[in-house]
């Protein structure tokens, strides 16, 4: 087992870092903004990318640019959604995401506002339909900001902290035990494991929020007409962080 992982870390240490923090970065911006997150997950590249972290220098070079990817692919995704979504929506890609994760996006964010943001940077094929979507409603885009932004802060730091942390106790156990390698793999899938729990937790509690009820859905004035407004239920009026449209109006 060492030394099968032995190889595969050295792989990935072999790529330049200046172009494996790219790769990280440019991969994180493509999984909202296009949708290729449905397809190859971020975390995945993160996690990769995260166990060639040399130093203190690399980890926090790779955290930050996995933020601003982030960041700027949740930009476009909703600058998307604000001028292509109708278009998109009813595209070959529209379609094979399915009309139902459409509308549970769209229920989602009209009954939860903000928090739905926050919150869909956690939870599969949500996190790269939200900002098409938000982009599609009436939501500011500084709204969107105040909530995606702490979402993609605590993501990439718990996922190249623990990629980082998990390759750098195995090389300095890779020497002198034998089952290192099990041990490593062994965190790896825990934290996996982890992170699939929070994430049933997380769509089993917001549920409600995303079924289909027997009364209209309210819409916004957009020209598609199908796009929900900005939602400002109860219960995310307040606890916005940003209260920008409140100022605004």
């Amino acid at each position: 087992m060492n030394e099968i992982l032995d190889w595969i870390l050295d792989t990935v240490q072999a790529v330049e870092p200046i172009a494996r923090t790219l790769i990280a970065g440019i991969g994180i911006l493509l999984e909202t903004s296009v949708l290729i997150g449905l397809v190859v997950p971020g975390d995945t590249i993160v996690i990769v990318a995260s166990t060639a972290v040399g130093g203190i220098g690399e980890y926090l070079a790779l955290t930050v640019t996995v933020i601003v990817g982030a960041l700027i692919g949740e930009s476009i995704g909703f600058a998307l959604g604000r001028w292509f979504g109708p278009h998109i929506h009813r595209s070959w890609v529209g379609r094979r995401i399915g009309d139902e994760n459409w509308a549970k996006a769209r229920r989602y964010l009209e009954r939860r506002g903000g928090p739905a943001v926050f919150i869909s940077r956690f939870l599969p094929v949500l996190h790269s339909l939200i900002p098409l979507t938000v982009g599609m409603s009436s939501m500011r885009y500084r709204r969107f900001m105040a909530w995606t932004v702490p979402a993609c802060v605590i993501w990439a730091f718990t996922y190249v902290t623990v990629g980082w942390l998990a390759a750098g106790s195995y090389r300095e156990l890779s020497g002198q035990l034998h089952w290192a390698g099990y041990l490593f793999v062994g965190v790896i899938a825990l934290f996996l494991l982890a992170v699939w729990s929070v994430k049933k937790l997380l769509v089993r509690s917001e549920a409600k929020h995303m079924r289909a009820t027997d009364a209209p859905e309210q819409v916004s004035s957009k020209a598609d007409g199908g796009v929900p407004a900005d939602g400002e239920g109860p219960d995310t009026a307040a606890s916005d962080p940003s209260n920008l449209d409140a100022k605004n109006r």
